[in-house]
């Protein structure tokens, strides 16, 4: 079991090569397939991702949830942003300009707090978790989300033995049996992106595939 102090030693190390210094080319490319737009959009252990900035300047406003305080100060600080603070449940909460950052542990939220969520983007939160923890995030995902909320999920499939995760191979058949009681899944893309990954063809990885999904909760 990955434990929390995993993340956060991470963070506190500054070993954060799960961060993109630059909008996902994903997003912008699939998000319209959503039914849902100009929505409360939830994105799970957010880290400090540009990501929200883009999905915020397309209307939505947003709701994240991470682990790290050192990853919520370090995103409003770089957008040069002074948010509000206030403590919201197991959360210390942080806001400003449309978006909302709750800090804590994802498996603490309730139906509650994400009650208004419309959609959802997870490009590094399933593909951050070991195995044993993944039925247990769809799970509670689906649990406390409502039905009709879409989910934009990005993973990674890749032969699991040639390297350590995370991020952790994940592939679509492992998908469909973490989801399929709980949506209806549609395959967007798959695409190589070997060459354009070489840390991970440094640590030996000889294949690996990126894939798109576009799931409906029931």
């Amino acid at each position: 079991m990955m434990k929390k102090e995993f993340w956060l030693e991470r963070w506190q190390r500054a070993e954060i090569g799960f961060h993109q210094d630059e909008v996902n080319p994903h997003l912008p490319r699939y998000w319209p397939e959503l039914k849902q737009q100009g929505c409360l959009v939830f994105v799970p252990l957010c880290g400090k991702s540009l990501d929200m900035l883009w999905l915020r300047d397309q209307g939505n406003t947003l709701l994240g949830v991470e682990l790290s305080e050192i990853a919520v100060r370090d995103f409003f600080q770089q957008q040069g942003k002074s948010p509000a603070r206030e403590v919201a449940g197991k959360f210390h909460c942080c806001e400003a300009d449309g978006i909302r950052v709750l800090c804590g542990d994802f498996f603490d939220l309730n139906k509650t707090e994400v009650a208004q969520v419309k959609a959802v983007y997870d490009r590094a939160s399933l593909v951050a978790l070991p195995p044993e923890m993944r039925q247990r995030y769809a799970r509670h995902l689906a649990g406390i989300l409502s039905p009709a909320t879409q989910i934009l999920l990005v993973t990674f499939d890749y032969p699991q033995e040639e390297m350590a995760g995370p991020p952790f191979a994940v592939s679509a058949d492992e998908v469909r049996a973490l989801y399929g009681r709980y949506a209806e899944i549609r395959l967007l893309q798959r695409e190589d992106v070997l060459e354009q990954n070489p840390r991970f063809v440094q640590r030996g990885v000889t294949r690996m595939e990126e894939s798109i999904f576009l799931l409906t909760l029931r």
